[in-house]
Formats: C-alpha cells, sequence, structure tokens
C-alpha cells in the first residue's frame, strides 16, 4: 500500500525533498505539492519530474495564505505526512492542518515562539510531529547526541566540559571586505545575527548576544571563524543543562565576516527592524551565488573516568549533488535530508505526540539512506 505525502511550499527546500523522496523512496510513494504560487507548482513538478525514470505521482494544490479550500481538504484527508516547508511564521497553521487531519508532520524553522505554539497544540496528538529538522536546527543537533552517547560508552563520563555545534552554508570562493555570498535566505541570515543565541554556561541555560563569543577554528587544515547565532541549538540546551558545563551553536564563516558585518550592524538602530535594516544593508553588498558548500562540525569535550581530558569530534563538507541532470545547492540537499528521513521515521508508525531533536535516536536516524546519502 503506497503512502503519500503532502509538501507544503515548493521552494528550493520543498523541491528538492520532493525530488529526494522521488529518486531515492525504498518504497511505493505519492507526493502532492503545496504552495501558493501556481508558477512555483509549474516549476517544481517540473523540477521533480524532468529526465527522471520513476513513475511516482506528484500533484499539485494551490493554498491560499489563509483559510482551507475543498481542494487542500481533499489532500490532507489522503496525506499520510505533511513536510512544512512553508515560512516559518506559517508553520503552526500547517501544524493544526495536521493536527485535524490526522497526520504526521515535520517542519524546518527555528522559531521559537512557532515551535512553543506547536509543541502544545501537538503534545497530545495521536500522530507524531517531529521539530526543527533541517541543518540547523536537525542535523547537527541529531550529531552532537550521537558524539555525546559515544564519549560517555567510551570515557565512562556522563558530565562533559562543553558540547560544540557549529554550520556554515558557504560559498567556494569568498572576497572582501565582505567574505561572504549569499546561498539562503537573506533575511534569515539577518535574523541570526541580531537575535540572542540560547546556551549554556556553566551547566546553566542563558541567553548570550548574537556575534558576542567568537572563536578561529581550523576544520579538515582550513581556517575559518566561528560565532554564536540564534536558533540553532534546537532544545539541547534543556536536555544537557547540568550534564555539560557549555554548549552552544556557532555559525561557520570565512576569517573577517562578523568584524565586517558587526561594522554595518553598529550604524543601524536597535529596534525590532533591525533584521531588515541589517538585510538591506548586506544585500547591497554580498553576491547571492549558487555554487556554495556546506560544511558542518560537532565536538564533545571532557574528561574521562581517571581524569585525563579527551575530544570526540567530526566533520562533514557536502557540495551540490546532480540528480537527473538537475543541479541540487549543498543548502538543499543537507537541509531536505533530515527532513525526508524524518518522513521514514513518522510513516514507521512507532511515534506519537511532539519529537524534539534530543528525542531522536541517532544511530538509525544518520544511518538512514537520505541522510546517509547527502552526508556521507
Amino acid at each position: 500500500m503506497s503512502k503519500t505525502i503532502f509538501i507544503a511550499g515548493s521552494g528550493g527546500i520543498g523541491e528538492a525533498a520532493a525530488l529526494l523522496l522521488r529518486e531515492w523512496c525504498e518504497f511505493e510513494l505519492d507526493l502532492i505539492l503545496g504552495d501558493v504560487s501556481e508558477e512555483n507548482l509549474k516549476k517544481a513538478v517540473n523540477f521533480v519530474t524532468a529526465n527522471s525514470e520513476k513513475r511516482t505521482r506528484v500533484d499539485t494544490v494551490l493554498m491560499p495564505n489563509d483559510g482551507i479550500t475543498d481542494e487542500m481538504k481533499a489532500a490532507f484527508e489522503a496525506a499520510d505526512v505533511l513536510l512544512d516547508c512553508s515560512p516559518g511564521g506559517q508553520a503552526p497553521r500547517m501544524a493544526r492542518f495536521a493536527v485535524d487531519y490526522k497526520m504526521h508532520y515535520a517542519n524546518l524553522t527555528e522559531y521559537v515562539a512557532e515551535t512553543d505554539q506547536i509543541t502544545e497544540m501537538a503534545r497530545a496528538a495521536d500522530t507524531g510531529f517531529i521539530l526543527q529538522t533541517g541543518l540547523a536546527p536537525g542535523f547537527i543537533n541529531v550529531k552532537a547526541m550521537e558524539l555525546y552517547k559515544e564519549f560517555v560508552a567510551k570515557y565512562e563520563n556522563e558530565t562533559v566540559e562543553r558540547i560544540g555545534m557549529k554550520v556554515g552554508a558557504l560559498t567556494a570562493h569568498a572576497h572582501a571586505p565582505h567574505f561572504y555570498g549569499f546561498t539562503w535566505s537573506p533575511i534569515g541570515v539577518a535574523t541570526e545575527y541580531v537575535k540572542n543565541s540560547r546556551v549554556i554556561r556553566d551547566h546553566a541555560i542563558t541567553e548570550l548576544p548574537a556575534l558576542s563569543s567568537r572563536e578561529v577554528i581550523v576544520i579538515g587544515a582550513r581556517t575559518y571563524e566561528a560565532d554564536l547565532t540564534s536558533g540553532g541549538a534546537a532544545d539541547l540546551p534543556d536536555y544537557f543543562a547540568g550534564k555539560a558545563r557549555q554548549l552552544d551553536y556557532k555559525t561557520l564563516r570565512y576569517v573577517g565576516h562578523y568584524s565586517w558585518v558587526e561594522s554595518i550592524v553598529e550604524t543601524l538602530p536597535k529596534d525590532d527592524h533591525l533584521p531588515d535594516r541589517l538585510q538591506d544593508m548586506m544585500l547591497r553588498a554580498v553576491p547571492s551565488v549558487e555554487d556554495d558548500l556546506v560544511l558542518v562540525h560537532a565536538s564533545v569535550d571532557g574528561f574521562d573516568s581517571h581524569g585525563r581530558r579527551r575530544m570526540i569530534e567530526k566533520a562533514y563538507f557536502v557540495e551540490p549533488l546532480e540528480i537527473n541532470g538537475h543541479c541540487l545547492r549543498a543548502i538543499q540537499t543537507t537541509t531536505a535530508a533530515p527532513l525526508c528521513q524524518s518522513a521514514m521515521m513518522l510513516l514507521g508508525g512507532e511515534h506519537r505526540g511532539v519529537i524534539l531533536q534530543s528525542q531522536i535516536d541517532p544511530k538509525p536516524f544518520l544511518s538512514g539512506n537520505f541522510v546517509a546519502r547527502v552526508y556521507g
């Protein structure tokens, strides 16, 4: 019996998720794409089906910004899982559809208020809700959990000094003075640069300003800088409070980028419009590029049972991927693959209610067909 997955939002991540599901799913599957734009839907269907030998159905549904249509109702009644690739502000609305129509649900958003709303509405749901399951938050958190469990098993100590999570969506080349190129949402970049970061310091959860804890790190014999940004830690601060002396999520950039960003932020009014103003200023100076790479680094640092300092760490360099003649940017595959893997978890039928990143079993998730093929 085939399963049906509804993908809300047919932009870059939505179409990537559809393509990966159609080409790599190991059982019979039907897809429904939903979007506010008929043009986007046509483009996405062509992207997913062109040059493909797969016979998976790809239907479309036009979705207004508010309310629900009969076509949407029919699609939701047919779907087993809703994968939410819509803008973060739409997440509670999409989750409500999942609750009302008894679909499993997974999303990507790092927005805290919206995540809290969904957690409350889905707490007692009959279906599973995996939240914040993209790249960061998402893959990086599950990888950190895996390394922590490996550290405990190997060194017999459940309390560690530091858990570090670092991700960078970077360009292959970078130029002064900004040393950067946009590979994903400019407003997403600007927002994470100015919103507070939730961290652990001295075993307790606290918030620190973005870009307030810079470090230089060498990964794969190349030097980068990393600094605090908002959103990427998911629920790990809650899980590790009392277990880790320090935990944080930082965004990786080429050296020199953050000083340039700070020089701009210093000139802007500090009000609710700061992310928009920073985005506008950055768009004037920073190009958007297609040729990207994603760098992921996770580490656990602590003492073994004999008091000797130990560290376990893992890094991934992910480049663009070609499928059926279509080039998927690294940011697309690294974000879409964990979302697709979450769909497979949910279709297993073992999950009910809200599943946060610390609650995902790392081994089967990271070795799953979608994640393993992208992250290698």
